[in-house]
């Protein structure tokens, strides 16, 4: 287990190639890809975000991590998949229609992946309407919002109506998110789930999809 502990405190550090480098070699060894990924990624993105709730660590280096695990990422994905290794769910994501803000947006899926979910990221400006395509798309076990703006956050109740019309509200769980919006204004509009921070958002999407 001395490799998966150095995987993940190599992750920690944002170091790109030696993550890389140890993912294949632990594959070469015949690793299996779901173990890596448990043992080492999650783990190590586990400490990337608890550094981040108390301030150790912050948004350049959290980024850097990131990077480290996609490229780690890019190499157990196929594996993953031949082996039938299902994420702990599928997560649609955007930031509404009128905004432009998604660095926080991007921090949320970046822990919500390394916690071990599929991440759809439909970026931002989103309009209802394609949330409500990606639903119909691709069947997600919750749809993630995000506004920044005073302005922009009645877009979220706009865009769950949306979703209601269409038939599909009972399908999906909802979160939102951003600096202007509180867990009253979720209550408001109908949503599922409230997360004031990014760290916050991996806790209250397990707790919302019950996973321990």
């Amino acid at each position: 287990m001395e490799e998966l502990e150095k995987l993940a405190l190599l992750l920690e550090e944002g170091d790109v190639q030696s993550v890389a480098s140890l993912t294949q070699q632990l594959v070469d060894s015949g690793m299996s890809a779901q173990t890596i990924l448990n043992n080492g990624l999650i783990v190590g993105m586990g400490v990337v975000g608890e550094k981040m709730r108390t301030g150790e660590m912050y948004l350049p280096e959290v980024l850097q991590s990131a990077t480290a695990m996609h490229a780690s990422l890019k190499i157990l994905k196929p594996l993953l998949a031949q082996g039938g290794i299902q994420p702990l769910g599928k997560i649609v994501m955007g930031t509404v229609k009128g905004d432009v803000h998604d660095i926080g947006k991007n921090l949320v899926g970046i822990l919500l992946q390394g916690a071990g979910f599929e991440i759809l990221d439909l970026g931002v400006n989103v309009g209802p309407a394609k949330f409500v395509d990606a639903i119909n798309q691709h069947n997600p076990s919750l749809l993630a919002i995000s506004a920044m703006l005073t302005t922009t956050m009645l877009n979220m109740k706009t865009t769950i109506e949306a979703i209601g019309s269409a038939g599909l509200r009972s399908k999906v769980k909802i979160i939102v998110g951003g600096a202007p919006v509180s867990q009253k204004f979720a209550d408001e509009i109908g949503a599922d789930g409230y997360a004031q921070n990014a760290v916050r958002a991996v806790d209250k999407v397990k707790e919302m999809l019950t996973i321990a």
